[in-house]
């Protein structure tokens, strides 16, 4: 579990160029105090009543979504005889179709307070005796409250999320009392053990659906790729923002290389409307690979493709955690965003992000020249890649 990057006390000591995590952690010496959680005395309630019915309303992120299985296995584990339901985003509910986490899934209302109340009305006739917010919003607390579901826990950090849930769980704070930096599998798990479900471990879990696998593959042939060969699967894209993004002729020169060094082809899987950089990295990735672009694929094929890849190089975002979860090898150039809450599983990942002082910055659009993402470079990338792979 690790705080956000900070500089060294001798910036002249660190070489230009990307480093691995470990090695930055090496160079910057011990992290301070301010950030490093403090866990306490473990919380738990005490005389809960069995519940019949759980709602466990979602993160809104691909990764953060992959990173509360962990936390819903243990909610199944508990309560084996519980109807789990997941409330969350519609293309986020994909991600656990066909899982035998949960045994229902509920979209998320749109936006508006109509929708709100629909929502909670449409919640209140299914008669939850629990919901577990593992989404961190005060709209999600107030939805479960809405919709007269008796006992709500969730973690919280401000006095209006607090009012909204029956059980509040404060976030973890450091020993100096700032909101702690660690695993986003962890921080679920914390509200998860105060609920008085027992860890089953902390590793993510996704199913591939065969719907979704016979797609890709048929996708994969019509592109001329052969059934079961080696495959560089490349996304170049991040939601959140073009400053966790990687540079487009960058990622194509080392798709491209890396496609030579391993014998594979190179399949891009960009999201919506990522497009346009999914044809300029082709462009610089010459004649090596196909996009899967037309349409993009949706959560659960994408996660058939990641199962399928010899290799995944992306972006710190969400496909990161599919490949994770799935133990592909990934090598994930990181920029704007701080790594402590990805601290997990490092044993299939190669995490490259450039020494600079302003990250992590967990900026959307980068205000001067895009420095964490160009100070990685494509040698770096590759040699990692095929370490990682080769051994």
């Amino acid at each position: 579990m690790r705080s956000p990057a900070i500089t060294s006390s001798d910036p002249a000591s660190i070489e230009p160029g990307a480093l691995t995590l470990t090695e930055l952690e090496a160079l910057r010496g011990p992290h301070p105090d301010e950030f490093r959680p403090d866990f306490g005395a473990p919380m738990r309630f005490e005389g809960l009543p069995e519940p019949g019915r759980i709602l466990v309303s979602l993160p809104g992120w691909v990764g953060d979504v992959v990173m509360a299985t962990p936390a819903l296995r243990a909610l199944r584990q508990r309560f084996p005889g519980a109807h789990l339901t997941a409330h969350g985003k519609r293309h986020l509910l994909t991600l656990l179709e066909g899982s035998p986490l949960v045994d229902e899934v509920v979209p998320a209302p749109a936006r508006g307070a109509r929708a709100l109340l629909t929502a909670a009305r449409d919640l209140r006739v299914m008669h939850h005796d629990w919901c577990v917010l593992l989404a961190e919003s005060e709209r999600a607390a107030l939805l479960a409250r809405l919709a007269g579901i008796p006992l709500r826990a969730g973690l919280f950090h401000t006095a209006p999320r607090r009012w909204l849930l029956s059980h509040p769980v404060p976030r973890v704070r450091s020993a100096g009392g700032r909101l702690a930096r660690f695993s986003m599998i962890e921080r679920y798990l914390h509200l998860t053990r105060a609920l008085g479900a027992p860890d089953d471990g902390d590793r993510m879990e996704l199913s591939v659906l065969d719907r979704a696998r016979e797609s890709v593959d048929e996708r994969l042939a019509a592109a001329g790729l052969e059934p079961g060969g080696p495959l560089v699967v490349v996304v170049p894209g991040a939601a959140f923002g073009a400053a966790k993004a990687w540079l487009p002729d960058r990622f194509g020169a080392a798709a491209r290389e890396l496609g030579a060094h391993l014998g594979a082809r190179v399949v891009l899987a960009p999201g919506p409307g990522e497009e346009r950089l999914a044809s300029e990295v082709m462009g610089h990735a010459g004649l090596v690979g196909v996009s899967l672009d037309a349409p993009c694929l949706d959560l659960a094929e994408l996660t058939a493709l990641i199962d399928r890849a010899t290799l995944v190089l992306t972006n710190d975002t969400g496909p990161r955690s599919i490949a994770v979860a799935r133990r592909r090898p990934t090598v994930v150039v990181a920029g704007p965003t701080d790594q402590a809450y990805t601290a997990h599983h490092r044993e299939d990942q190669r995490v490259l992000a450039a020494d600079v002082p302003c990250r992590p910055c967990h900026r959307g659009v980068c205000p001067i020249d895009h420095r964490c993402m160009a100070g990685v470079s494509v040698a770096e990338v590759v040699r990692a890649a095929l370490e990682l792979v080769q051994g």
